[in-house]
């Protein structure tokens, strides 16, 4: 059933990004960024928070990845149908790109919160009769096609984004939150409604205040790879000359580019990074702006196993309205951690099969490792010396370790790094299982962070913004062994919530240093606390979910941006 102009309620805060992962069948997300998206919507619906969210539709999704005996990633576009989970609106809208008018429809879908609340997210298609061939194709690929294809998506999530906002009757928005800089010409569209009875590529004596008290920006990577930018000449081509002049005159374009994170920082109030210390590292790379930050969370009834959610509703029901109440979960008896644990391992073996035809024992220590398949993550660095890890598995006790995670199609870096995993594997296999498996995504993680005995972390540092996975496998009870980078500094206590990986976070990696540090832990103290101290290692499953979870949640994380984000642009 579609609806009309005017259905929609009214908002204050929308919520703008290229992804957002609500369903692992809609393949609107890649990875982190989209899935931290949606489960910072469904913190919004769980605490009856007056917001909207917009992004693409993706109809060709993100891909499908297949990596075949030796490792090698292919791809091919994940297909998928918007009827079976989106609700077709009616009201259309247009938008100027490259001098063409550009048709968009959005389709809605509806996150609804614990306790009813619902907050509708819209997802912009351009794949309609009045677009020519090419403006079709906008809204079909994530992070697909080459810098003009990026720009004009860019132009559809931003400028398409507030024009669809008002098509469909929100008028009262008082927070634009962009997340990373894939919508910052969102801000475009506010400099032309402010001056739309002006000549806005005359002299311009703009009061930027007035376009920064309503946006708020959030950047997730110190990664250069992480932030578009654009040359000067493809902006004038894709925006048009006055657009772009109006850029330029607002004082808002650098090093004579459009850099879209410069434009998110430039017209935002409020700034902030994904750990405290991303926000160290991010005021480093832009000392002319304030940043703050709010540390990450997921939502944590998405991300508990139905075994732990089980024990969580039997002994303190509250935590589903109130995250907060995981707290509690110090009064549960180990005995009942570990049941829940072995019955989530179990599921995870069963799915490896399933998927693989690899029966891995559900009694050995299981080591996962699930990331985006790119070189800074690191994921083959325990790798470095094969005979040490051979020689632990032989002296001390066995374990078995699964791999997951995407490369994007132009990072030949990251599919690199997949092909020493399997090289590796191969090394390995007579005396430590290891199985990478292909098509990773919100379903697969699922069972990953809950299925796990060990979460693995290496990412380069200081490269890690925050991290999320970790995060999941806490709710479940998972201990994280990682470098200290992003949110892991703030969620380690060594022997207590997992183990670190080096001892500091203060200096940048030595990487002989971490993996001997790897090596010692996983030999001196992991395995033998796993096989040999049962009752220990339960208790810091238990600490896991009592430290870690009850704070690294998304209802945490939305509150803070309602309390320190959100009401801060006004007051001001």
């Amino acid at each position: 059933m579609k609806s009309s102009v005017g259905l929609e309620s009214s908002c204050t805060i929308a919520f703008f990004s290229m992804e957002v992962g609500l369903e692992y069948a809609m393949p609107t997300y890649s990875g982190g960024l989209g899935v931290l998206a949606g489960d910072s919507l469904r913190a919004a619906a769980d605490l009856g928070v007056n917001m909207v969210g917009v992004t693409l539709l993706h109809r060709k999704g993100y891909f499908l990845q297949h990596l075949d005996a030796t490792g090698n990633q292919s791809e091919r576009p994940h297909d998928w149908s918007p009827e079976r989970f989106l609700q077709p609106l009616d009201p259309k809208t247009t938008i100027v790109v490259e001098g063409r008018s550009v048709t968009l429809r959005a389709w809605r879908y509806s996150v609804q919160g614990v306790n009813g609340h619902i907050v509708p997210v819209y997802f912009l298609d351009t794949d309609l009769p009045e677009n020519g061939p090419w403006d079709r194709k906008l809204s079909h690929f994530l992070y697909g096609g080459d810098a003009r294809y990026r720009l004009c998506q860019e132009v559809v999530l931003g400028m398409g984004g507030m024009n669809m906002l008002k098509a469909l009757g929100h008028k009262s928005i008082k927070t634009f939150h962009m997340n990373e800089g894939h919508s910052a010409l969102l801000t475009l569209a506010l400099l032309e409604e402010q001056k739309k009875d002006k000549n806005i590529s005359g002299n311009m004596n703009y009061d930027i205040e007035a376009i920064r008290k309503f946006c708020v920006f959030t950047t997730h990577t110190p990664v250069p790879a992480g932030h578009d930018q654009f040359p000067l000449k493809l902006a004038a081509q894709v925006l048009g000359e006055e657009r772009t002049k109006t850029l330029e005159n607002a004082g808002c374009l650098f090093d004579n580019s459009l850099n879209m994170t410069y434009l998110g920082l430039f017209f935002s109030r409020y700034i902030n990074g994904v750990s405290m210390r991303h926000e160290q590292v991010s005021q480093n790379i832009y000392p002319h702006y304030p940043i703050n930050s709010i540390t990450n969370g997921v939502h944590a009834v998405k991300w508990t196993s139905p075994s732990f959610a089980q024990i969580f509703d039997s002994y303190f029901p509250e935590w589903r309205c109130d995250n907060r109440y995981l707290r509690y979960a110090m009064s549960i008896p180990l005995d009942e951690i570990q049941k829940a644990h072995k019955r989530a391992k179990l599921e995870l073996i069963n799915e490896v099969e399933r998927r693989t035809g690899i029966k891995l024992d559900p009694e050995v220590m299981t080591i996962g490792f699930a990331r985006r398949a790119t070189e800074y993550k690191r994921a083959d660095l325990i790798f470095n010396d094969l005979e040490r890890l051979k020689r632990i598995a032989k002296a001390v006790a066995s374990f078995q370790i699964i791999y997951a995670g995407k490369a994007h199609p132009r990072d030949e870096g990251g599919k690199a790094m997949i092909r020493r995993v399997y090289e590796a594997a191969s090394d390995l296999k007579d005396i430590i299982p290891v199985v990478y498996l292909e098509q990773y995504d919100m379903e697969l993680a699922k069972y990953l962070c809950a299925g796990v005995d060990l979460w693995l972390n290496t990412p380069q540092k200081p490269q890690e913004a925050s991290g999320t996975s970790g995060m999941k496998a806490a709710m479940n009870g998972v201990p994280s062994l990682s470098i200290l980078d992003g949110w892991w500094i703030e969620g380690h206590i060594e022997g207590v919530t997992g183990w670190s990986i080096g001892d500091s976070w203060e200096v940048k990696g030595d990487m002989r240093k971490e993996e001997i540090s790897f090596y010692s832990k996983l030999e001196e103290l992991i395995l033998p606390t796993f096989y040999e101290r049962s009752i220990d290692f339960a208790k810091i499953m238990r600490s896991a979910i009592t430290l870690n979870g009850s704070f690294f949640n998304s209802q945490r994380m939305m509150s803070q941006y309602m309390q320190n984000a959100y009401s801060v642009i006004h007051k001001k």
